[in-house]
Parts: C-alpha cells; sequence; structure tokens
C-alpha cells in the first residue's frame, strides 16, 4: 500500500513539474488510485463535494475578501505609519517597520499575500528613496508576509483544525510564539545588515515633538488598530467563531475604509468581490481534490502502513523528527500550504500519535514547516507576488531572502520541532494540552 501511495505522489510530482494546473495535477493521481488501487471515483466526488460544504470553511473565503479590503482601504497605509513613529529615524527602523506591520496585518488577514499586496506598493518605494537595495527592500517585506500564515488567525490552521478534528483555537495559539520570535529575529538581521547601507534618515526632534507626531499618528491609526483587536479578542474571548470574526472584519472594514480613510470605493468593493471569488473558486476546487486523494489513502489504511513501515527502519523520536520535518519541507516546496496540509496531516497524524508527539503541538511544526514553503523555490509562490510587487528580478531577490529564510526562520522551525513547550504553553493556559 505504501508502495502504491508513492506511485500516485510520483504522477502528481510529475504532473507539478510539467506545469499541470493543480486541480488537474490530483486528477491523474486519483485517476491512477482508480484505476491501479480500485478506488470508486464516484463515492469520492460525493464525498468531497459534501466535505467542502462545511461552515468551518466559511472562514476562509471571508477572510480573503477581508484582506482584499483591507489592502486598499488604507488600513495598512496608517499601520504603517504608526509603526513608523516609533522606529522609523533608526537606522534600519524602516525595515522593521515593515516587519511588524506584516506581522500585524497577518493578524488581521491570516494570509501571507495580503502582506506583500498591501504593504509592497506603499514601503518599498519608499525604502528605495532611504537608501534600501530593491531587492533587499522586497525580499525583507516578502519573508515578513509568511507571518501571516503564523499570526492568528492563519486559514492554514483552520484547514488543519478542520481535517484533523483538533480545536482550532489551540492550533492558532500554537504558532503565535513561533510568529513572534521569527519577526524579533528578522528585525535583528535587519539591523545587523542596514549597518552597510548608506541609509538617508528623516532628522531627529525632540522627545516632545515625537511624542506629539506618534499620539498624532496613533489618532489616525485608531480604526486600523482596532480591527486585530475586535478579530482576536472576539475569537480568543470565545464571543466569536473564526467564521463569524472573519465576516465581523468584513463588516468593520467597509465603513471604515469608504468614510474614515476614503480609501475604498465603489468600483473597488465589486472588483475585490470578484477577485476575491475567483480565488476562493480556485482554492474549493483545490481543497476538494487535494481531500478526495488524502482520503483514498485513509481508505486503503495507508496511515497505518507508513506508521509500521517507518517504525521497521527506526524508532528513534528525534530521527523520526528530522524525518518529517525535512518531508514536510519538500512538500511546501512543491505545493501550497493549504494542498500540503490536506494532503499530509491525514497521512502523518498516526505516526506523530505513535511516537508521542501532541496533535497541536503538530499542527505547529506543519504551519511553521509549510509556511516557508510560499518563498522556497520551485513553488515559493508569495516570493514571486513579491518580484511582480517589487518590480526586481529573481537574482535580485532570492539572495537576501534566503538569508533571512536560514538565518531567521530556521532556528525557530527547529525550535518549534524539537521544544514542545514553545508551541504548547499558550495552548496549555486555556486547557487544551497538558505540558509534558
Amino acid at each position: 500500500m505504501v508502495s502504491l501511495a508513492l506511485a500516485s505522489l510520483g504522477v502528481l510530482i510529475i504532473l507539478l513539474t510539467f506545469g499541470v494546473p493543480l486541480p488537474f495535477c490530483f486528477g491523474g493521481a486519483l485517476a491512477y488510485m482508480s484505476i491501479i488501487g480500485g478506488v470508486s471515483m464516484k463515492g469520492m466526488l460525493m464525498w468531497g463535494l459534501q466535505q467542502i460544504l462545511s461552515p468551518t470553511l466559511l472562514c476562509v473565503p471571508l477572510f480573503i475578501f477581508a484582506g482584499g479590503l483591507m489592502g486598499i482601504s488604507g488600513i495598512a497605509k496608517y499601520l504603517l505609519d504608526f509603526v513608523d513613529g516609533f522606529v522609523g529615524r533608526k537606522k534600519g527602523g524602516l525595515g522593521v517597520v515593515a516587519t511588524v506591520t506584516c506581522a500585524i496585518i497577518g493578524a488581521i488577514s491570516g494570509s501571507g499575500f495580503t502582506g506583500v499586496a498591501a504593504t509592497g506598493p506603499l514601503l518599498i518605494p519608499r525604502m528605495v528613496e532611504r537608501g534600501y537595495p530593491r531587492g533587499y527592500a522586497t525580499a525583507l517585506i516578502t519573508d515578513s508576509s509568511i507571518l501571516g500564515l503564523l499570526i492568528p488567525p492563519s486559514v492554514i490552521m483552520i484547514v488543519f483544525g478542520w481535517v484533523t478534528e483538533t480545536s482550532i483555537l489551540a492550533c492558532f495559539l500554537s504558532t503565535v510564539i513561533p510568529g513572534l520570535l521569527v519577526t524579533l529575529l528578522f528585525s535583528i538581521i535587519n539591523l545587523v545588515w542596514s549597518r552597510r547601507f548608506p541609509l538617508v534618515l528623516e532628522p531627529e526632534t525632540s522627545k516632545a515633538e515625537r511624542r506629539k507626531e506618534i499620539m498624532r499618528r496613533g489618532w489616525k491609526a485608531l480604526p486600523a488598530l482596532m480591527m486585530p483587536v475586535i478579530i482576536l479578542g472576539g475569537i480568543y474571548g470565545g464571543v466569536m467563531t473564526p467564521t463569524e470574526a472573519a465576516s465581523a472584519a468584513i463588516i468593520y472594514s467597509i465603513p471604515i475604509g469608504i468614510w474614515v480613510y476614503g480609501g475604498l470605493k465603489g468600483r473597488d468593493y465589486f472588483r475585490i468581490a470578484k477577485d476575491s471569488a475567483v480565488s476562493v473558486g480556485s482554492i474549493m476546487l483545490m481543497i476538494m481534490c487535494s481531500m478526495m486523494l488524502s482520503q483514498t489513502y485513509v481508505m486503503l489504511q495507508i496511515p497505518q502502513s507508513i506508521v509500521k513501515t517507518v517504525f521497521g527502519i527506526t524508532q528513534n523520536r528525534t530521527l523520526l523528527l528530522i524525518l518529517i520535518n525535512l518531508l514536510l519541507l519538500f512538500v511546501g516546496m512543491i505545493v501550497n500550504d493549504l494542498t500540503g496540509v490536506i494532503l499530509v496531516a491525514p497521512l502523518l497524524l498516526p505516526l506523530v500519535k505513535a511516537i508521542g508527539i501532541d496533535p497541536i503541538h503538530f499542527a505547529a511544526i506543519m504551519g511553521v514547516n509549510l509556511a516557508i514553503g510560499g518563498v522556497t523555490p520551485p513553488y515559493a509562490s508569495i516570493l514571486y507576488l513579491g518580484m511582480r510587487v517589487g518590480d526586481v528580478e529573481f537574482t535580485d531577490i532570492l539572495g537576501p531572502a534566503m538569508v533571512f529564510v536560514l538565518l531567521g526562520y530556521l532556528p525557530v522551525m527547529i525550535m518549534t520541532s524539537f521544544w514542545p513547550a514553545l508551541s504548547l504553553w499558550l495552548p496549555s493556559l486555556l486547557g487544551y494540552v497538558v505540558l509534558p
């Protein structure tokens, strides 16, 4: 059975290599499972349609729509100006502004794409004017945008909780500390690296003038700052489900964008709605196809076969964790994060439970590993979007992007995997798990 699963995955990878659209890649793998494995495609199709009608998945299109509204309404601009008031006059301070702003936007939209789309057009030209190389500025903002996949509410954590029947709130909490650590390390790397650039800084002002400026920017940014408070406060306070919080984000961002910041026009609303509908359609089709393939593996008891096969090779927990991380890194480099979660989580969950890893800890391991796939080729969808937004060549952005990944992201990935308390401490405070 393991050989059958590997063969179907081989078909999937070959089709991906030739640039076949993602749903057709999964269709090819499903056809192989139907012909060779004897799986009923009619039954799988009915099951897949039933699964994507789950109310839990409704928050995915809602957060996508909210992210689009936030990007054009002016919310990102005022958040950026507010953070810039604290550290913008320090050497390398604007890079810290970029990282922190992307983290805040991630806490609103739950997507890695929103950080690039919302802050890139505003920050990259400003950073270039201050003396940052364009490739470096684009790489920093692009890498910081993957914080949207770690800082809750994260779409991939919603999907993980849905697929594995794990508490979505606990999954949200599991990636908070890793996300904050990545934010801190990116900021430190930027401050050290920025010393090499001939940066032009704004003139220093007195403490009274600076305090007055921060208060002025804070007052203008207050409606934008209330957005993550409403979303996260509603979810963690038990007032709203993630779906209700996503709906609240849309309801809140429309009047703020129209009447407070004035960036959202009627024509923009309908354009964002259309773009979001197209994105949601492709995402839901991808989710259904990948879930059907994953379910065929479950039906054929391939997860149990994987456990037996792996335990026949080694039962060393450390070695198994290393192998799991390498597999997740590979998956993240060839498919997007949502597909990786749906495809791999049901396969690996029995294995990680067998070696004593809590499912909530596994959620953090998957989230941190698969998020990095957005900036690591060949998939690297967020990296390619950053190239378009920043108007840079691949060779200009790749070097700085990989430095941030190796020095800022990889250490957190290792700590998340081998230090369970990093991801389980916050869930343990709410009683979701008991720390070992």
